[in-house]
This record gives structure tokens, sequence and C-alpha cells, in this order.
């Protein structure tokens, strides 16, 4: 069954006339001549009918909000008693069910003290049309017997300006025109402080074309992007939604505008005469082009959200054409304005008639800001470590807020509060038992458990919170009590090791504290045993360590922590103290096996290494090392592996931690699935992230295969193939197409 969309906007036709003779007007100057059979003046009737209609729509979709823009012609012709009447009845509509957003579109002429007394009454936001300065809006915005419109749009935008209405002043609307000048449309748009500014390409069709002086294919383009480099220029000093859509979706985000991008339309405009149709540029397309056959007394907000019009216009990437789907930028022109796409032969079956200039400007943008847009975690380790850290404490938090009415989680939530506010050792103990990759798995799991509502998931999430508090309070040597609570008689202290409370199938509490020799366990009031670094007690089994070089930090052996069972394979249990020194052994010579064949990519393999943890079973074929549902800086390695296949299972599963741990934290592609590509080392085509993923390690296979004289032949030609397919993705963002030139870079250094 087809899911009916729900129009959250509508455009409602308060008056169908206007008071200027604007030569560029969609409404009056294009092929739709339906404005000449339509009533001046919107009725009562109509008002009430559409307010319920809405309301109808708003209760029947669960809308939290919906937006009422008044539009004409000139919708303040038809005076303050009218609009009073609609902002009355659609308030009233609405009441208990959504909040309403009301908004007026005018040239400005008529604003006077009387609308915007109304307007503060009911919080009408207001938008103005105005081309910039007044050489520029006199080339179209003219009266009917060619005066100049500018003198009086400046009058009603000082006052809408002035203290009791400015907070009503929602921007200003400027239709492009390339012989204007555009530093001068720019800065006088910019002297008036809008709120935003839209820039609008004038609507036109392949039937219809642009106007394009001296036949420039890309126009359009070259003004905008003078607008954007004088933008930059001042310091982007107002919004331009234009502008942010495009730098929005250049970084993976949503589209901003109807004129570009993918995303759906959710509009529907409501005629003075109670007719509904589709979005009102259509009426430069041909006759009756917006027409839906429906109206507000009749029919239902349903019945027009299904008809074919509008549901085109739903569709995203299957709704552009052809060619515009094997285009790279298509993610941010979303194929142009639906308009605009309009052939008499074919219908909107096409690319934009703007298509060269909107292929131009987004690759201006992309080309201007790239650097800036990039995400910083990319180029910058200290950086990713910063916004993973962030990310392991927000999911915290939010598990905290899922759990804070249980006392056990109360009562180790405040100790944990107590440990970041215990100073500098306090602050650094806990970022290290939080940066520990397995509390992220915990805490996934925890939320995973809530979600499910799975009757265990308070008491075990507080007993950890609890363990990794106390593992805080010990690392710190903090003077705070730290109560744990222990199942099976032993309790794991993330980062330190494994503490035995009791026999086998036991549970109870016990309180530990840090000592100057170690740790003690306390219980009924008096110290029952110390462990530790150097107690030597066998009810204590510690976290053994491998440190890969000299001067290089400690990689922690991690066997012991219960939530290590986060990797595709399963992992051993604790490895006894000779096969720990074997596994070390086997470490530090694929260590050394890299250093003299990869260097480079050898140091990059330990950078930011913190756990590894071994694995049961032998290497697979070629030898990956793993990375699961876990926190940075962890790998699992199958145990059993000699040293060449520990050495490439240590560079890949390093690869594809990192690539993993990137995309958590920054916008490498978006719509990841939506197109599909040819891998050279896969049988069937794979989405985007599966591609980059492949490629990001065979670059690093590739250089180790070469160092070692095991390559493959045309190994290197298949990664160039899978990059040049990369570097033409649609998918990839600004942060993306980096990584990408950054992988083409390697290689080319490994091809040297």
């Amino acid at each position: 069954m087809t899911r009916t969309i729900a129009f959250r906007e509508i455009v409602l036709k308060v008056h169908s006339r206007c008071d200027l003779a604007c030569d560029h007007c969609y409404v009056y100057e294009h092929a739709d001549q339906s404005w000449r059979a339509r009533p001046k003046v919107i009725s009562p009737k109509v008002i009430s009918q559409t307010a319920s209609r809405l309301a109808e729509h708003a209760r029947d979709h669960a809308l939290p909000s919906v937006t009422v823009i008044l539009h004409g012609g000139e919708p303040l012709l038809a005076g303050p008693d009218r609009l009073r009447l609609v902002c009355e009845e659609f308030t009233r509509a609405l009441a208990g069910t959504s909040e309403l957003d009301l908004r007026i579109h005018t040239n400005g002429l008529q604003l006077s003290r009387r609308y915007l007394d109304l307007f503060a009454e009911y919080g009408v936001r207001v938008g103005v049309s105005l081309d910039g300065d007044r050489a520029a809006n006199d080339r179209h915005r003219r009266f009917a017997d060619g005066r100049s419109s500018h003198p009086l749009v400046l009058a009603a935008l000082e006052l809408l300006r002035s203290a009791p209405y400015r907070h009503l002043y929602q921007g200003l609307l400027c239709t492009v025109d390339v012989a204007n000048d555009p530093v001068a449309v720019l800065d006088a748009l910019v002297a008036l402080e809008p709120p935003r500014v839209d820039f609008l390409l004038p609507h036109a069709t392949w039937q219809a074309p642009p106007e394009r002086p001296g036949g420039a294919p890309d126009a359009y383009a070259s003004w905008l992007l003078h607008v954007f480099d004088r933008w930059e220029q001042l310091e982007r000093p107002v919004p331009v939604r234009l502008f942010e859509s495009l730098l929005s979706t250049l970084r993976g985000g949503p589209s901003l505008t109807e004129s570009l991008g993918l995303a759906p339309t959710d509009l529907v405009v409501v005629e003075t005469d109670g007719t509904l149709e589709q979005v009102d540029s259509l009426k430069s397309a041909f006759e009756g082009a917006a027409a839906t056959g429906f109206d507000v007394f009749r029919h239902a907000f349903d019945e027009v959200a299904a008809h074919p019009g509008v549901r085109a216009r739903q569709l995203g990437l299957a709704g552009v054409s052809g060619t515009c789907r094997g285009c790279p930028v298509v993610r941010s022109c979303g194929g142009g304005l639906y308009t605009h796409r309009y052939r008499e032969d074919n219908g909107f079956d096409n690319p934009s008639v703007y298509c060269s200039d909107l292929r131009e400007l987004v690759d201006g943008v992309e080309g201007r800001t790239a650097d800036r847009q990039t995400a910083p975690e990319l180029a910058d380790p200290a950086e990713l470590a910063r916004s993973q850290e962030e990310l392991t404490r927000i999911l915290l938090a939010r598990l905290h807020g899922d759990l804070a009415g249980d006392p056990a989680w109360a009562r180790a939530w405040e100790l944990l509060a107590g440990v970041e506010a215990a100073g500098e050792a306090g602050a650094d103990a806990l970022d290290a038992v939080l940066a520990h990759p397995f509390t992220r798995t915990w805490v996934l799991e925890a939320l995973d458990a809530v979600r499910e509502g799975r009757p265990d998931d308070g008491p075990a999430a507080a007993r950890r919170l609890a363990a990794l508090t106390a593992a805080a309070v010990l690392r710190g040597g903090l003077e705070l009590p730290a109560e744990v609570a222990y199942r099976d008689g032993e309790v794991y202290l993330p980062t330190l090791g494994l503490l035995r409370l009791g026999e086998p199938g036991t549970r109870g509490r016990a309180l530990l504290h840090a000592t100057g020799e170690g740790y003690a366990v306390v219980r009924a009031g008096r110290t029952e045993h110390r462990f530790g670094p150097a107690a030597g007690d066998a009810r204590w089994l510690p976290v053994r360590t491998w440190t890969p070089g000299p001067g290089e930090p400690a990689v922690a052996l991690e066997d012991l922590d219960p939530y290590r069972n986060c990797f595709a394979r399963p992992p051993r249990l604790r490895l006894g103290a000779g096969e720990a020194d074997e596994w070390r052994g086997r470490l530090g010579a694929a260590r050394a096996l890299l250093l003299r064949t990869v260097p480079g990519f050898a140091r990059a393999a330990v950078a930011g290494l913190g756990t590894l943890t071994p694995l049961a079973g032998g290497p697979r074929a070629g030898g990956w090392g793993e990375a699961g549902r876990h926190g940075p800086g962890a790998l699992g390695l199958p145990y059993s592996a000699g040293v060449r296949e520990t050495a490439l299972a240590l560079l890949t599963g390093r690869r594809r931690a990192r690539l993993r741990e990137l995309t958590e934290v920054a916008d490498l592609y978006a719509l990841d699935g939506a197109w599909q590509h040819p891998s050279p080392w896969r049988t069937r085509p794979v989405p985007v992230s599966r591609l980059l993923a492949d490629v990001h390690e065979r670059v690093a296979v590739e250089a180790y295969r070469r160092a070692t004289g095991t390559q493959e032949p045309g190994g290197s030609d298949r990664v160039h193939r899978a990059l040049d397919r990369l570097s033409e993705a649609a998918e990839l963002t600004v942060s993306g197409k980096r990584l990408v030139e950054e992988l083409r870079w390697e290689l080319k250094a490994v091809d040297a």
C-alpha cells in the first residue's frame, strides 16, 4: 500500500491580483493564465473550509506544526479585515492540534502599521520581494505605468525593521537577473539587515529558456558565484538559503530549499476559489500544469497527496532524469527545480534548463570551501579522538536519561560525577575508562536492552557503571568510596583487570579503595585484602600489555572484559602466561616486518591502537584483522595466526577500524545504497560505503604485497579503477572526496 504524504505547508492565495506589473512574474506573464478566472479576493467560506481541511489533515497525520503562507497576487490587497479573518480561522481550527506558523509574502507596497499590528497580534512573519539596489529592482519590479517601486519598498522595510515589528521580519526574496551587478545587489540586500536572503533563478523551461547574454551556458552560475564570493568576503553577514543549502548537501546534510536537492516537496496551494493546486511555479510550464481537479469543498488534502503530479515530486533520486542520476552533483542540485525540467515532448523527465549553471555553481562552491568544510577528524588524530570521546559521553548521557530512576544506577552515577569533579586526576582517570573501547560496546548494548525492554537491563547496566567508576577511582588514586557489585564471584574493572571477590556462583557488594601500594577491598569496615600491581594476589588478574616499540604507548591485551565479544568471531578465553608471551612475540615480529616493508603504514597501524583482543580460530583468507562494535582503538586478531598473517591482519584491521571511527563522527557519504557501484574485488555491485572500505584496505594491502613480493597481477590497476569510480560518486561529501584524494596519493607513493 502506498503511503500518503503529509502536507506541512500550504500556500493560501488570499488575493489573485497585484499592484505591480513585474515582467518576470510567473503568475501573470507565463504560460498559465488561470488567474483571470479566479475571484479577486478569497471568501470567508473558502477560508473557513481550508482551515477545517488543514486541521483534519494535521490530526490525521499527527503533525506537530503546520505552516500557512499568505500569498497572491499581492496578499495585502485583501485588506486587514479579510487577513484578520484568515488569522482567526486558522488559529481557531488548529488550536490543540498543531502549532501554527503563519507567514505572508508581499511586495511591501501596502505594508503599514495597521497590517503590522495585526501580524504582531498573530505572529505572522513577513517576507518581502526585492531584487537589490534601485537599478536592479527597477529592471522588472515596476508599476504598470513604469514608475519605480523601490522607494516605497524601502519605506516599508524601514517600518518592518523598527523596534515594534523587527521580530516579524522573515527575509528578502531576490530574483536573479544576470544583467544586474551581483555585488551591488548583495550589498543592497545586506544593508537592509534581513534575517535571511533567498535568491531565485527566473522561472524558465526548455520551451521558454532563460535569457543568456552572449549565449554563455553558465551565466547564472557565474553571477551567483560572484555573489557567493562577496558573501564570503563580508564574512557571511546574513544567511543565504541557496548557499547554505549547497554547503549542507556538500557536507552530507539535507537540502534547505525546494529549488535544490532531492528532498520531497510537502506543499499544496489553495487558490482564492478554494481550488487545490500543485506548487505555483508550475504555471510557467504550460496551461493547467499546476491543476489537480480538487478543491477544499469536495476533497481532503490526502486526495491531493495521491495525485500523480504531487507524488512525482516525492520520489527523490528516482524522480530525476537518467542523466541526472548519473551526475556526481545530483545530491546537491537535485535535478533543479521541477518546473525548470519541462520540455513539451517528454514532460519533466529532463535535467534542468539551468543544468550547466547548477553544475558550475555546485562545483564552484565546493572548490571555494572544501578545505574549510572537510571534517577536521580526517587530518587530525587528536581531533578524531576528541570527537570519539564526545560520542561516548553523549551515548552514556542518553543511557543515564533512560535509567536515572534506578537507585543502583543513580548511586553509581553520583559517584561518577564525584570522580569528574575531583580535579585533574579524577578527570584524567575518567577519560581513560571512558576511552576504553568496550565501554562503548557496553553502552550500545545497554541502550539496545532499554529499547527492547529486556528485564535485566537496569541492574546489569548499573553494575557495569559502578565497576567503571570504581576503576576511575583506583586509577586516579582518589579518596572516594567505590562500591561495586559482583556476580559469579567476580567483577571486571575496565582497563585494570578482573577481581575475584567470592566463590563461583556467589554475588554481593564490596568497597574498593586506592592505597599507596595498590588497591584494597574493604568489607564489614575492615581491609579484607590488597590487590593491584604490587600485591601479587592470586585473586587479581590484571590486564596484560604489549609495547610495540621504544617510546610508544603500551597496548592492552584484552582477554578479560566480558564486553569484548563484539567481533565477528568469538574471543579467546584468558590466555595463559606462556600463551601471552608467545603472542607478544608474534606481535613484535609482525610489527618489525611492517616497519621493514611498509614503515609509513606500520606507524599508522599502531597510532591510536589501545586494545588487542585475541580471537579464536586461524586467520581468514587474506589475514584481515577485525573491527567490531566498540569504541576507538580496539582490534581483534586471530591468536593462532603466524607472523606474516598477523602483520597483514594488524595492517588491514587498523585501516578498517580507522575508517569506521571516521564514519561515526564525520559524514563521508550520504544516501548510501541509493547507487550500486562495480567493485574489482566482488562479483556484484556494492554501495559506496562498501567500495570505500574495500579501497581503504586494499591500498595498504597492495603496499604490503609489493614490499613482500606477494603482489597479485593487476592489483594496483584494480585499486585505481575503484578510486576513479569513487571520484565520480554522487554520495561522497567533501570529506569523503578528501579521503579519496588521500588514498590516491597513498597509492601513487606505492606505485612509485
